[in-house]
């Protein structure tokens, strides 16, 4: 028999704290679990009623009246529970509580993380409009471009997990907003992650709480992590390389042209060019993703081919860039230029740590 913590994080949820209780009691039936709602001193009575619950069921509340935040509760409630198994789950009834037992049963099948995933086969989401869907899946796209490791998972996004405690006990967690799994994959150590289908259903009481400050909040998070995990050192690191490559392209020009007397201009231009892709990908392979480069000659050749394609066509973006804000928005085309070498370095970066160095 397993031993679960539940962390369940409220605010203003009075009239689901009941039905979500009864539903979790019933799916953990034959288990030794404890609740744990984590409340923001909510105003209509939430923490109260949740508190009348511990008389029939394992219940325990934590008011915060100094706090706010969904993930921030999640770490506050993670110092207070003692099993070695914790699930999270929103109050909202979004998350059907029944899938609990199938994120124990991944967890008794090796997964050290169960994550209860909308993005796998049979998962799902009720009633959400167009733009919903994209939102949330320009969200996933942002952490998977910027936060290379979560790109194994399908929805890092998620609010419903369950996870074994011991893989976050080192962590130093530090979240903004309401993305606590992306804190938790990405500072915790996990082995194997386990992704379990399941409709985030439409909500039916009370009222939602995303907003754009909570989106403001998840770009803000993506980036602190980016700094804790050393993606923005890698950044930076690949922005000095491109540098460098400047001064590379610049100076063989002039050797080749210049010196060399080398004409047409635009073979010499061209050759410059290549020269310095050469050394931006031997000085990358070496210093910027030393860490991902898979060992063998044949290896770094097919490296060297994708980093290749992926710059000569950043090289068009760049042009296509300066031709539409010279031409069409009248912008100097010294600025125009800067704004293309902008656009084309993070096409190059994007593409490369996706396709390149995966």
């Amino acid at each position: 028999m397993s031993k679960v913590s539940l962390i369940i994080p409220t605010y203003n949820e009075r009239d689901n704290i009941t039905p979500l209780v009864e539903r979790i009691h019933k799916a953990l039936s034959g288990n030794d679990y404890r609740i744990l709602f984590v409340d923001d001193n909510s105003k209509d009575g939430t923490a109260e009623i949740a508190g009348s619950l511990s008389n029939k069921y394992p219940v325990d509340v934590l008011v915060r009246k100094d706090k706010r935040g969904l993930a921030s509760a999640i770490v506050d409630g993670l110092e207070r529970v003692d099993a070695d198994i914790v699930a999270v789950i929103d109050a909202d009834l979004q998350h059907p509580p029944e899938l609990l037992s199938s994120l124990l049963e991944a967890l008794d099948n090796g997964a050290d993380i169960a994550i209860a995933s909308r993005y796998v086969p049979g998962g799902g989401c009720e009633g959400w409009n167009h733009i919903r869907r994209i939102m949330s899946k320009g969200a996933i796209l942002i952490a998977h471009l910027l936060l290379p490791s979560t790109r194994s998972v399908k929805d890092p996004m998620s609010g419903y997990f369950m996870f074994r405690k011991r893989g976050v006990t080192d962590a130093k967690l530090n979240p903004l907003g309401y993305k606590i799994l992306l804190e938790i994959l990405l500072l915790g150590n996990f082995d194997k992650v386990a992704e379990v289908p399941y409709i985030f259903r439409t909500r039916t009481k009370g009222e939602s709480k995303l907003n754009t400050r909570q989106q403001v909040e998840y770009l803000k998070h993506v980036y602190s992590l980016m700094r804790r995990t050393g993606e923005l050192w890698r950044f930076v690191k690949f922005c000095m390389v491109g540098g460098s490559g400047v001064g590379v392209d610049e100076g063989m020009l002039y050797l080749l042209a210049g010196i060399g007397g080398l004409r047409p201009v635009e073979l010499a231009s061209a050759l410059s060019a290549e020269t310095a892709i050469i050394s931006n990908f031997t000085l990358n392979d070496i210093f910027t993703f030393r860490d991902r480069r898979s060992p063998g000659v044949k290896a770094k050749l097919n490296r060297f081919w994708k980093f290749n394609l992926i710059c000569l066509a950043g090289v068009g973006i760049k042009v296509g860039v300066l031709s539409l804000l010279y031409n069409f928005a009248g912008m100097h085309y010294l600025l125009a230029n800067l704004v293309g070498i902008a656009v084309a370095t993070l096409w190059n970066y994007l593409l490369n740590t996706w396709v390149t160095w995966r």
